[in-house]
């Protein structure tokens, strides 16, 4: 069966030679003199419902002051799912971690559905070289002359 033709003609899950990343060009020349191997865009979201907590919240809590926790804790629930799914698609690549992680989190529906994304860089150390970082204390070298 022949690859595809154009980009409308591919589906999810298709893996391609090329990788995609957010990081600058400094940022990989930094990342690959360490030792490391960028391997693709890794992204993880969810999408929270919070209509009846905030409602019944606004209602009990609106008039006092200091944390609603039930609120916090849904977002805190809602982050690490996001993360947590983020972190399943770099073991799919077989990454041994993620970098430049960025977490954008989005109100929906009349501020009743809370949207969490969270992209990153996954990489696998594949060595090092004469770049590695140094062990022990560092010294800074300032040439007088």
């Amino acid at each position: 069966m022949a690859g595809p033709n154009n980009a409308m003609d591919i589906k999810p899950g298709y893996r391609g030679r090329a990788f995609t990343s957010d990081l600058s060009g400094q940022e990989f020349w930094l990342v690959v003199d360490k030792g490391f191997q960028p391997m693709g865009l890794v992204m993880g979201n969810c999408i929270y419902s919070m209509g009846a907590v905030r409602n019944w919240l606004v209602g009990i809590k609106g008039n006092f002051q200091g944390e609603l926790k039930e609120y916090s804790q849904l977002m805190y629930q809602a982050r690490e799912l996001a993360l947590s799914r983020m972190q399943f698609e770099a073991d799919q690549l077989g990454a041994d971690g993620v970098i430049g992680v960025d977490i954008k989190v989005e109100f929906m529906h009349n501020n009743e559905w809370m949207e969490v994304t969270a992209i990153g860089t996954a990489i696998r150390y594949v060595g090092g070289g004469a770049n590695m970082p140094p062990v022990g204390q560092g010294r800074v070298v300032i040439p007088t002359t």
